[in-house]
């Protein structure tokens, strides 16, 4: 795939930065990440620098004297595109490209590139639009100068390339009427996901690249489309497990996270990460041979702590297992993570613990269970519905009694919700 109008790949040279308290192999690790993303988006790598930076430089980011630098090295190699691992100010972009006369973008941009070159259902392609529209709309202000230069090219793909030289009135009128059809498109899914309500429902969340649809192909027999790319899959797919004649479980497949994943992006993608909200067991997948896999979970921890989910029941899914030699490793992880299950979704490893460990969520015996808990603390009251089925409230003093409809891994759950709920 090209990111312009030629058959020739567009020329980048990427550039991350050192800052007090940020250490240089991570930096490395989010340079080679954008190297990634920069190739899955169809460009081709001619160069990469770090800087280190004091602080932040509000006019150029790195400094004007770099920015010089970046000059030079754009004409040595001849290239199209700088791109930057950090966000951008519009007036930083601007100033850059002054100086250096080549087009400038960020991760965000690029990343919004790649969601516009891989939405395919309408869903998907409204809230990519949106996204690229919100990102767009503060950078429309004259300082936007290689829309002259060039049409197409990295950062300037999709739906939102029909709107990158319409005025400002414009694009906010685009933007309201997304934004009212998502509304609409979030009205279906709610009555959708009523229909699916007495159905029991797992999800697959992970950073991108993990193996979420391996899994859910492998579970449920469909035909999702499976690439070693980022961001492969943006729509939420739902597939049924049967469990016998009457019974079965739901398993979702939703977009991949990463580390920087722009806000505004997640604000877009409300819809389709509300299939998260709405799950009763979550199945984190982890790329166990990625040698930064414990900075990915954090990275989709941090998303879904931004969702409110992370009280819902979670198993780890350690996948990839099939390319660790390092047996100390997963020795040392089975202890950090008792309920975790290491699998290979590509050689078909640990799958059967994995339907086993979900039917007991889903169909293990339930029976009722009462919890007291002082009438004050509102946010524990709302984790414990949020997590079970509550068939009764009755409140005694300063205290409410629940009624809670459980089995003993939602038990487990609520236990430590309680523990937790009483430290704070």
């Amino acid at each position: 795939m090209k990111f312009s109008n030629n058959s020739k790949k567009e020329k980048a040279i990427i550039v991350g930065t050192i800052r007090p308290g940020n250490p240089d192999w991570e930096v490395k690790e989010t340079l080679a990440e954008l190297a990634r993303l920069t190739d899955t988006a169809g460009g081709e790598i001619c160069g990469s620098i770090v800087q280190e930076i004091k602080r932040i430089d509000s006019a150029f980011f790195i400094g004007k004297g770099k920015a010089y630098y970046l000059k030079e090295l754009a004409q040595i190699k001849d290239v199209d595109t700088i791109i930057f691992d950090d966000d951008l100010s519009p007036a930083q972009v601007h100033n850059l490209e002054q100086v250096i006369d080549r087009k400038v973008i960020d991760r965000s941009c690029l990343i919004l590139d790649i969601f516009a070159k891989n939405a395919r259902t309408k869903e998907a392609k409204t809230q990519v639009e949106l996204a690229q529209l919100e990102y767009i709309l503060p950078r429309l202000t004259g300082h936007w100068t290689h829309l002259s230069r060039q049409v197409g090219g990295i950062g300037l793909k999709g739906p939102g390339e029909t709107q990158l030289e319409t005025d400002r009135r414009l694009i906010r009128k685009r933007i309201a009427k997304l934004k009212s059809e998502l509304i609409k498109i979030d009205k279906q899914r709610k009555t959708q996901r009523k229909e699916r309500k007495n159905v029991f429902k797992a999800i697959l969340v992970g950073y991108t690249n993990a193996g979420k649809s391996t899994i859910l192909n492998d579970l449920t027999k469909a035909d999702v489309v499976v690439e070693d790319r980022l961001f492969a899959t943006l729509d939420s797919t739902v597939r049924r497990i049967p469990y016998n004649n009457h019974q079965a479980i739901l398993l979702a497949d939703t977009v991949g996270f990463i580390r920087k994943l722009p806000h505004h992006l997640i604000a877009s993608f409300r819809s389709t990460l509300a299939e998260i909200k709405d799950a009763n067991l979550l199945l984190h997948v982890v790329d166990l041979s990625h040698p930064s896999y414990e900075k990915q979970m954090n990275s989709v921890n941090e998303v879904l702590n931004e969702l409110n989910v992370l009280t819902k029941p979670v198993i780890t899914l350690f996948n990839k297992i099939d390319l660790i030699e390092d047996e100390f490793l997963i020795s040392r992880l089975k202890q950090e993570f008792p309920e975790a299950i290491f699998i290979s979704a590509l050689k078909k490893i640990g799958l059967g613990k994995l339907i086993e460990k979900m039917n007991d969520y889903a169909f293990g015996e339930f029976y009722e269970s009462e919890v007291m808990i002082p009438n004050r603390n509102t946010k524990l009251i709302s984790l414990i519905y949020d997590t079970v089925e509550v068939l009764d409230r009755e409140f005694r003093g300063d205290l409410v009694k629940l009624k809670l409809k459980v089995n003993n891994a939602l038990s487990k759950k609520i236990s430590k919700i309680l523990e937790q709920g009483n430290q704070s």
